[in-house]
């Protein structure tokens, strides 16, 4: 069973108990400031019984310790502080950002950021993908069915 307490020194454990023939023991899973995602993906790597993120959270809530901010929310803040510093976006980005917020975002503002490297990889994967299509066999020569004529003067 995990909990989440305050050392002396201020920071924060996530401990797990576990029973043994001498009684109950607990250990260190992770010591932290503020819960993150990297804590949190450390914290369950290393108990028997990993609580969920959710499970974590609530946990650390309880204990007093800070949530990290979601990655999304600092980008936000920063955006608003370079807006505010009177700084625009282009307007491919501002027209992104615009229908995104709207609840439309487009399938390739995905790849604005991405490296060289994840797009050659897409791009391995997609012709991987293309070599995999079987191929359909035409044959050489390309008939066309017979058409009898029909003499109607008859």
């Amino acid at each position: 069973m995990a909990y989440i307490i305050v050392n002396r020194r201020g920071a924060f454990e996530a401990r797990e108990s576990r029973p043994t023939a001498d009684g109950p023991r607990s250990r260190t899973l992770a010591t932290f400031h503020e819960l993150d995602q990297k804590t949190i993906e450390k914290i369950t790597s290393r108990a028997e019984n990993p609580p969920s993120p959710l499970e974590l959270r609530d946990l650390a809530l309880r204990a007093g310790a800070p949530l990290a901010a979601k990655p999304v929310d600092a980008a936000a803040r920063a955006m608003l502080r370079s807006l505010a510093r009177g700084e625009k976006p282009t307007p491919k980005l501002r027209r992104l950002l615009l229908d995104a917020l709207d609840g439309e975002p487009r399938q390739a503002a995905e790849w604005l950021g991405a490296s060289l490297a994840e797009r050659g990889e897409a791009l391995r994967d997609l012709l991987g993908l293309g070599d995999a299509m079987p191929i359909r066999h035409r044959p050489d020569k390309i008939s066309f069915p017979r058409i009898n004529s029909i003499d109607d003067s008859t």
